[in-house]
């Protein structure tokens, strides 16, 4: 029977998982993979120094953020293909990864809130709808990326209370030349703008945070939810970091909007599991 590597990536961290005879035999972690902010070259780079599979891997499923052009899939294909010697590689997007993760064939709408964010309209066996992401600059609404330039105007345009400024500079400096030029000149500006969530989990309660965390999901409820007349014919499901930590928000606001709720997951890689087993 053939080994199966199954992957499931964001633009932070990506999730794999090793099936052998129908079981799982090796789980392990590296970076996240997006074909945006990485050549080929790159990626296969980035494996070269995480990734330490020894096993023979005969099929690889990836299922990652940026897979939403051809061109985009052939540069993660080549460098799956190279780096693990094997030509049957499938990628796909990281909307099918929580389609089948989190509804497996049953109807639903579909939500993506990690570093970034996406929605999409899911028929139980493919995606029918889906709007274009304008990703970590001009979309991601509700996402780690959008929550995090919210904390940063506060704090550098002096929003912050004492309490929320001091915790700010603590862990994460106040020097505002290095932040900005981290955010300009370095890679993965969207990976560091979500790095300043934590702020938002240390201080629940706070109004400021709690303002923060609401108006960053009701940006991505009128921006995508309501978009879609399905969102109110059938339930709807979550996934990332995002969604988790604050799924006490998400399970609010569908009160509020009288969406019903499916499940809130943080990654959907045991229903991928299932799907592939």
């Amino acid at each position: 029977m053939s080994t199966k590597l199954i992957a499931e990536s964001g633009s932070t961290k990506t999730d794999w998982v090793i099936l052998k005879k129908g079981k799982k035999k090796q789980f392990f972690k590296t970076d996240g993979i997006n074909p945006y902010l990485q050549s080929t070259a790159d990626i296969v780079a980035q494996l070269e120094a995480q990734c330490g599979i020894k096993e023979k891997i005969d099929q690889v499923y990836f299922y990652g953020a940026g897979i939403n052009s051809k061109s985009n899939k052939e540069i993660v294909k080549a460098a799956l293909q190279l780096f693990f010697e094997t030509k049957n590689v499938a990628v796909e997007s990281d909307m099918l990864a929580a389609a089948r993760g989190l509804s497996q064939d049953k109807k639903g709408m579909i939500c993506i809130l990690g570093t970034g964010c996406n929605a999409c309209y899911y028929d139980g066996k493919k995606i029918k709808d889906q709007l274009p992401s304008l990703g970590y600059i001009a979309g991601d609404e509700g996402s780690g990326n959008h929550m995090g330039k919210r904390i940063l105007q506060y704090y550098a345009y002096g929003t912050f209370d004492t309490e929320l400024r001091m915790y700010f500079e603590e862990h994460f400096g106040n020097d505002m030349t290095q932040i900005v030029d981290r955010l300009y000149k370095q890679p993965f500006p969207n990976r560091y703008l979500a790095s300043f969530v934590p702020l938002l989990v240390a201080n629940r309660g706070h109004f400021m945070v709690e303002n923060i965390i609401e108006d960053s999901f009701i940006e991505f409820f009128q921006q995508h939810l309501f978009k879609y007349r399905q969102s109110w014919k059938h339930p709807i499901y979550f996934t990332g970091s995002i969604a988790y930590l604050f799924r006490d928000v998400i399970e609010s606001l569908c009160n509020q909007y009288e969406f019903e709720l499916g499940r809130i997951l943080q990654n959907p890689l045991e229903g991928l599991i299932e799907y592939h087993r």
